[in-house]
């Protein structure tokens, strides 16, 4: 593969364990998190939209009722696409948001993201990712942030470039400012700055904006945190609705990169112009972005499935460097004239079939008249039909300018 920083980070801590006491008797005996929001609870519309950018473990940091919590947690999982692993960290006390991520500090990754679990930002998370990619070594954390006409809820922060100096208090209403998102990308050296029982908003973070070690990220889009009852009423319909994405399908070869013949790692990945960017105006949107790609060159003996998913895992971490996600893909490595015998079979996913676009329309919930399909082969576009989605061919150029009119045609 070929050099370059990471973006992905496959681990994501989940604050879990607050008291929820504004919301009164709905939160007696169910954690916030767990409280009904359409057809499932809310937490899972929060892991749902993590998995888009390739987070594939969850560590919910739990204190209150947190046997409920680990009672819910395999329905939560069952219910989200992709193959995600789910565990628990119980706080031994209450600890704090900053204690509850110390208690847990063993089981954090090298670089780890954390969230609330009462709270949903729907802004583009790549942006995040592609800026901590970028961050100097003794940068310990970087926040993505809102920026509002009247931040007077809230405390605010103060950002020198994307140098986060200091946080302050609730400024004077009608005043405009900065707040903090509710989700964080840390290194594990966090832990070096916490203790048993802290605020992370109270002490840690203040302290690591003082010692010039925290960055940020101004992030935009829809915000709810389903704190008061007010709010937790009206993400019940405007979460499920916002999060039942448009989609885009996209082939691999022909279309995202050029097509050398049976291309099976990244040293022979050549994108096409304007591809990146493409994912990234998609993303940025509000759209899914998925890819479905035949893969014949396993069935000829050219190269094995795990080059084909280390390629796809390539391509998904380039596209989040650049500010866009891939947010799930499916291959076919079948051929009916294969030379690996394993492998020689017709298969309902190869294309034209339209397996793949229904394997993703089933794990993500999808409504199919709200998705297309760009390719550049009839087989594509047969495959996008019998999906009962739009497909369109692509001819070849800058694949942006190609895609950008098709998304912007849609509210």
């Amino acid at each position: 593969m070929t050099c370059q920083p990471t973006a992905t980070v496959s681990q994501c801590a989940v604050l879990v364990g607050g008291l929820g006491t504004r919301l009164g008797a709905l939160t007696a005996a169910t954690p916030k998190p767990l409280l009904p929001c359409g057809d499932r609870p809310f937490l899972g519309w929060l892991l749902r939209e993590f998995v888009r950018y390739g987070v594939t473990e969850f560590l919910l940091l739990t204190g209150h009722l947190s046997g409920a919590v680990e009672n819910a947690v395999a329905a939560i999982q069952a219910g989200l696409p992709g193959d995600v692993r789910i565990t628990l960290s119980q706080e031994p006390v209450r600890a704090g948001t900053g204690g509850a991520v110390f208690h847990a500090r063993h089981r954090l990754h090298d670089r780890f993201l954390l969230c609330n679990g009462d709270s949903l930002f729907d802004s583009n998370l790549a942006a995040l990712l592609a800026d901590a990619a970028r961050d100097p070594a003794d940068t310990v954390g970087r926040i993505l942030l809102r920026r509002l006409d009247d931040a007077s809820r809230y405390g605010v922060v103060t950002l020198e470039q994307d140098r986060i100096s200091a946080f302050q208090e609730r400024p004077p209403a009608g005043t405009p400012g900065i707040i903090n998102g509710g989700v964080y990308l840390f290194r594990r050296a966090l832990v070096d700055h916490l203790s048993p029982q802290c605020s992370l908003e109270a002490d840690v973070l203040p302290a690591l904006a003082r010692g010039n070690r925290l960055r940020g990220t101004l992030g935009s889009g829809y915000f709810r945190d389903i704190g008061i009852p007010e709010d937790y009423q009206r993400a019940q319909t405007e979460i499920p609705t916002l999060l039942h994405r448009r989609a885009l399908f996209l082939d691999r070869d022909g279309v995202l990169n050029i097509d050398h013949g049976y291309v099976g790692s990244a040293d022979r990945f050549e994108w096409v112009d304007g591809a990146l960017d493409a994912i990234r105006h998609a993303t940025e949107a509000g759209w899914h972005v998925f890819i479905v790609t035949n893969q014949s060159g396993v069935a000829r003996g050219l190269y094995d499935e795990d080059a084909v998913r280390g390629l796809l895992a390539w391509i998904a971490d380039t596209a989040r460097l650049a500010g866009g996600t891939i947010d799930d893909a499916r291959y076919c490595p079948f051929h009916p004239e294969g030379s690996v015998t394993a492998y020689r079979q017709a298969h309902p996913w190869r294309k034209p079939g339209p397996g793949m676009l229904l394997d993703l329309i089933r794990a993500w919930e999808l409504n199919p008249a709200r998705a297309v399909m760009i390719g550049d082969q009839e087989s594509d576009m047969r495959a996008a039909a019998d999906a009962g989605i739009a497909g369109y061919l692509f001819p070849g150029g800058n694949l942006l300018s190609f895609i950008q009119p098709i998304v912007d045609k849609y509210p």
